[in-house]
């Protein structure tokens, strides 16, 4: 009969200062999931790369009149509204000042 293998049963000892015990131990199921995270690694390197090269290659995108004036109206509109916001607030301020001089005028 074939005997069943176990990788929990298979270490590396690596020893690093000479007493003769391992320092370092490493099983089959640690060096396997190394390799691949390691591999991984390299393919998103290279990978990466590649996007980074086709990017270069690729013409620069241009603002088109279009996109300058939208945004261009956009920006004025919300200067508008924020004006518009201000000149009612200042209008509650003089209504609120009244009010005050009002009653500190009738006390």
């Amino acid at each position: 009969m074939a005997k069943k293998i176990t990788t929990d049963k298979i270490n590396l000892g690596i020893d690093i200062d000479g007493d003769g015990k391992p320092d370092v131990s490493f099983n089959l199921k640690t060096i396997g999931m190394f390799l691949i995270g390691i591999s991984t690694v390299i393919g998103m390197w290279f990978t990466l790369k590649a996007d980074i090269e086709e990017a270069k290659a690729l013409p620069k995108p241009q603002i088109e009149r279009i996109e300058y004036d939208l945004k261009d109206e956009l920006i004025r509109q919300t200067i508008m509204d924020t004006q518009e916001d201000v000149e009612s607030i200042l209008n509650k301020l003089e209504k609120l000042e009244e009010r005050i001089y009002e009653m500190s005028k009738n006390q």
